[in-house]
C-alpha cells in the first residue's frame, strides 16, 4: 500500500566556479575556485556521509575540477600572489590592491566574529574610500595579519582543528612570515584531498556523482541562438546566428569521458549548465548515453503549454521522458523547497529550519499519499554560494537536516539513479527551450553586450574553421589548443556578468577573461586577432545597482506612487540587479528607494507583483539603522497617520516617514540601513546581504547635492 510507504526526496548539490585561469599570463585571475575549495568542496560529502541513511547526489563540472588540478600543480592567482609576498616588501600600489580586496566575503560570518580582522576591517574603513590613505597608516604587521586572516576564515570550520589551522587562529595576530607561508602551504594540501575524497565516498556508494557539460555552456544556445525566442518571442537575438549542435556534443561527449577517467564507470546522470534543456539538448544526450536529466519546474509548466496541455496535468514530483528522446529520464526540481534551502534558511535556527524543511516534504506526502510508488521530490540547488550567509558555513543547518530527513519514519533520500531505474516514467510530448532561470536564457543573450559576445564567438569560431580548411596540413595539437579556446568562450559565465542582471565588482575581469579565450585562439593560429577583441564589451560605470539621492525629496506617504516625480532625485537600491553568483528566483523585494528633506528621512520599498503581502498578514519589516534603531512595519497592523516620529503606509508600495532628529540629536549624520523581511521571527530576506545602504544626512539647511 502506498500509505506504509515513505516519500523519496533526491536532493542534488551543484559545484561550478567560472574558469578562472587566463591563458595570456598563466594566472588565474580570481580566487574564488581556490578559496571555495577550502570553504565548500571537501566538507560537502563528508558532511553527506555522516548520517548513515544520507543519500546525495553531487553534481561537479569538469572544468572546476581542471581548476583544482591546476593549483594542486602550483598555478596561482593573483591574491594568492599578493598573500605569499612579504609584508616589508609590498609597493604603495599592492597594500592598496590588498586593502581594496583582502576583505571581499560575507562581513557578518567572514570578517565580524575574528576580533583581529574586525579590527583591521575598520581601521581601513575609517578612512573611507582613500585607500592610498589607508595603505599610508597600515603597518607591515597589520598588513601581515590581513594577508593571514583573508586566507584563514576561508578554511572550512570541519578543518579548524587541524595544524597548523588551529594554531594560527588561537595566536590570533602579529603573525610571521613562516606562519603565513605554512597556511598557503596547507591551503593546497587541503585542495589535494577533494577529488580523492569524491572517488572514494563514490566507489564506496556512499554518494553518487553527476558532471555538468564540460565547460559550463547554455547548451540549447550551441545548438542554435534562435532557441531563446521559444520563450521570450520579441528577443532581439545577434547579428550571427551560432548554430553547432556538434560544439554541445563536444561538451556532452568530453564530459563523460572525463567521468569515465576519474571514477571508471560511465556517467549516467547530467544536470545542463543551469538546467538549460531543448527538445535537440535532450536527443544529443541519450546519442550520447546520458540515462538523466533535469530542470526547473517553471520549465514543466511551459512544456505542458507547448504540448497543448493544461499545466495542473502533470504532476511536479515524478520522472517524464520527451517523446524524442524516451530514453532520457527528465526530472524537474522542486523550486520552492530548493529555493528554501539558497535562500530562506541561512537566518533560521538550524534545527528549526530543518523541521520546516521536513515539514513541507510531510505535506507533499499527505497530497500525493495514494501515488507513492510514482513520486520523487527532486531537490536542486547551489552547493558552495549558500553557506557564506549561514552561520558556521551551514555545518549545523546541513548536520540537522540529514539527521532529520534520515530519522522521519516517512521520508528515504534517494539518489537520482535509482529512481530514474525503478520510475516508470510519463511521457511529455514536447518540451519547452529554457533554463532554471524565469525559464528562458535572457540572462545569456537579448541584452547587446551578451549579443556583442556571441557575435565575436561566431567569428572567432568560423575563422578557425577557415583555417582549418586552408590548413589541411596544420599542426594537430595547435588546432586542438585552439578550439580547446573556443571552448573555454562558450561557457555561460561570461555571459551571466554581461548585460543588466548581474552587476557586481568583476564584470570587468569576466569581460577581459572571455575575450582574453578568444585573442589566444587567434595567437595559436599566428593569425592578427580582431581589433575588437581589444575593446571591452561591458560598459564599465555606466550602470549600477546603488543610485545616491541627487535631490531634496518629500514624497507623500499614501502607500502609492502618487504622480511620476514624486520621488524623482531620491536614492534607489534595486534588489533585482545586485551582483551575485547565486540567481534567486523567488525574491520579494524589487526596489528600495530612499530619500530626506529639512526634516525626515523616506524610505519606498516596491515588492515583486506576485507577492500579496494581504495575504501574508504575519510578514514584518524591519528598518535596521546599524547601531542606532531599528522601525518595524507590522504589515498586519493598520497604517499609523497623522505626525510623529515613524509613519508608514501599505498600500501598492511601502513608504515610511522617519523623523531625523529621531535617528541624530541634531538630525544630521551617516545611517547605514539594511531591509530585513521576516515571518513571524524568521528572516526572509536582508538588503543588501553584505554592506549596508549608507545614507549621509547633512546638517539642516546644508542640503548641497552636486550635478552634473
Amino acid at each position: 500500500m502506498s500509505e506504509n510507504k515513505k516519500l523519496r526526496v533526491a536532493i542534488l548539490w551543484h559545484m561550478h566556479q567560472p574558469y578562472y585561469f587566463n591563458p595570456q599570463n598563466d594566472k588565474f585571475m580570481m580566487p574564488w575556485t581556490r578559496l571555495h575549495g577550502l570553504k565548500d568542496y571537501l566538507d560537502m560529502p563528508l558532511l553527506a556521509t555522516e548520517h548513515e541513511k544520507t543519500r546525495v547526489t553531487f553534481n561537479l563540472v569538469p572544468s572546476l575540477i581542471d581548476q583544482l588540478d591546476l593549483y594542486c600543480a602550483g598555478k596561482t592567482d593573483r591574491f594568492q600572489d599578493l598573500s605569499r609576498k612579504p609584508a616589508l616588501s609590498l609597493s604603495p600600489e599592492e597594500k592598496i590592491e590588498i586593502l581594496g580586496t583582502f576583505f571581499t566575503g560575507n562581513l557578518q560570518y567572514l570578517v565580524e566574529p575574528y576580533i583581529r580582522y574586525r579590527q583591521l576591517y575598520r581601521k581601513k574603513e575609517s578612512c573611507g574610500a582613500d585607500l592610498a590613505l589607508a595603505a599610508d597608516i597600515f603597518s607591515s604587521t597589520e598588513m601581515r595579519d590581513l594577508q593571514v586572516w583573508s586566507n584563514l576564515v576561508w578554511i572550512d570550520p570541519m578543518f579548524r582543528t587541524e595544524t597548523p589551522v588551529r594554531r594560527l587562529f588561537e595566536k590570533g595576530k602579529d603573525f610571521t612570515e613562516e606562519d603565513k607561508n605554512i597556511l598557503l602551504d596547507y591551503q593546497i594540501s587541503l585542495l589535494k584531498r577533494i577529488i580523492p575524497t569524491y572517488q572514494k565516498l563514490y566507489n564506496d556508494g556512499k554518494i553518487d556523482i553527476t558532471f555538468t557539460p564540460y565547460y559550463h555552456p547554455i547548451l540549447p544556445l550551441l545548438v542554435d541562438t534562435e532557441a531563446a525566442l521559444e520563450a521570450v518571442p520579441d528577443m532581439i537575438l545577434p547579428e550571427k546566428r551560432f548554430m553547432h549542435p556538434e560544439d554541445a556534443r563536444w561538451h556532452i561527449r568530453e564530459s563523460a569521458k572525463k567521468f569515465k577517467e576519474l571514477f571508471g564507470k560511465p556517467l549516467e546522470g547530467m544536470w545542463p549548465s543551469e538546467g538549460s534543456l531543448s527538445e535537440e539538448v535532450l536527443k544529443i544526450m541519450q546519442e550520447e548515453g546520458i540515462k538523466w536529466t533535469a530542470s526547473d519546474q517553471e520549465l514543466l509548466s511551459n512544456s505542458a503549454v507547448k504540448s497543448g496541455r493544461n499545466p495542473h496535468d502533470f504532476i511536479l514530483h515524478t520522472m517524464y521522458n520527451y517523446a524524442g528522446a524516451p530514453k532520457v529520464g527528465l526530472f524537474f526540481r522542486d523550486k520552492g523547497l530548493s529555493d528554501r534551502i539558497g535562500f530562506v534558511y541561512s537566518n533560521w535556527d538550524a534545527q528549526k529550519a530543518a523541521q520546516d524543511f521536513a515539514e513541507n516534504l510531510r505535506r507533499i506526502r499527505e497530497i500525493l499519499i495514494t501515488r507513492l510508488d510514482e513520486v520523487v521530490v527532486p531537490v536542486i540547488l547551489d552547493g558552495e554560494n549558500a553557506w557564506e550567509y549561514f552561520p558556521n558555513d551551514g555545518i549545523e543547518f546541513l548536520r540537522n537536516l540529514y539527521q532529520v530527513l534520515g530519522e522521519d519514519p516517512d521520508i528515504e533520500t534517494v539518489f537520482f539513479r535509482d529512481v530514474a531505474e525503478k520510475l516508470t516514467p510519463k511521457p511529455i510530448p514536447r518540451v519547452m527551450a529554457g533554463s532554471w532561470i524565469n525559464h528562458n536564457f535572457r540572462i545569456w543573450i537579448g541584452h547587446s553586450e551578451d549579443n556583442a559576445a556571441w557575435n565575436l564567438l561566431y567569428t572567432a569560431r568560423q575563422d578557425l574553421e577557415n583555417y582549418k580548411k586552408d590548413n589541411p596540413n596544420a599542426d594537430p595539437s595547435k588546432l586542438d589548443a585552439a578550439w580547446r579556446q573556443i571552448y573555454f568562450a562558450q561557457g555561460s559565465d561570461w555571459c551571466w556578468w554581461y548585460g543588466d542582471d548581474h552587476i557586481g565588482a568583476y564584470n570587468a575581469q569576466f569581460d577581459e577573461l572571455f575575450r582574453a579565450h578568444l585573442e589566444v585562439m587567434y595567437n595559436k593560429l599566428d593569425i592578427t586577432p580582431p581589433r575588437e577583441l581589444h575593446r571591452p564589451i561591458h560598459r564599465s560605470g555606466a550602470r549600477t545597482f546603488m543610485v545616491m539621492p541627487e535631490s531634496l525629496v518629500s514624497p507623500i506617504i499614501d502607500g502609492q506612487v502618487t504622480h511620476y516625480y514624486e520621488w524623482d532625485g531620491a536614492g534607489v537600491y534595486d534588489c533585482r540587479r545586485e551582483g551575485q553568483a547565486m540567481h534567486r528566483a523567488e525574491r520579494i523585494t524589487d526596489l528600495i528607494c530612499f530619500a530626506f528633506d529639512y526634516d525626515n528621512i523616506y524610505i519606498r520599498l516596491d515588492f515583486d507583483k506576485s507577492f500579496n503581502f494581504n495575504d501574508h498578514k504575519e510578514t514584518r519589516i524591519a528598518l535596521e539603522f546599524k547601531g542606532i534603531v531599528t522601525f518595524n512595519v507590522n504589515i498586519g497592523d493598520t497604517p499609523r497617520s497623522g505626525s510623529g516620529e515613524f509613519e508608514y503606509v501599505y498600500n501598492q508600495v511601502l513608504e515610511v516617514k522617519i523623523r531625523r532628529v529621531s535617528l541624530f540629536k541634531d538630525g544630521a549624520g551617516r545611517a547605514e540601513l539594511y531591509v530585513k523581511l521576516y515571518a513571524g521571527s524568521n528572516m526572509l530576506e536582508k538588503w543588501p546581504a553584505n554592506d549596508a545602504i549608507v545614507i549621509d544626512i547633512p546638517e539642516q539647511e546644508r542640503e548641497i547635492f552636486w550635478q552634473v
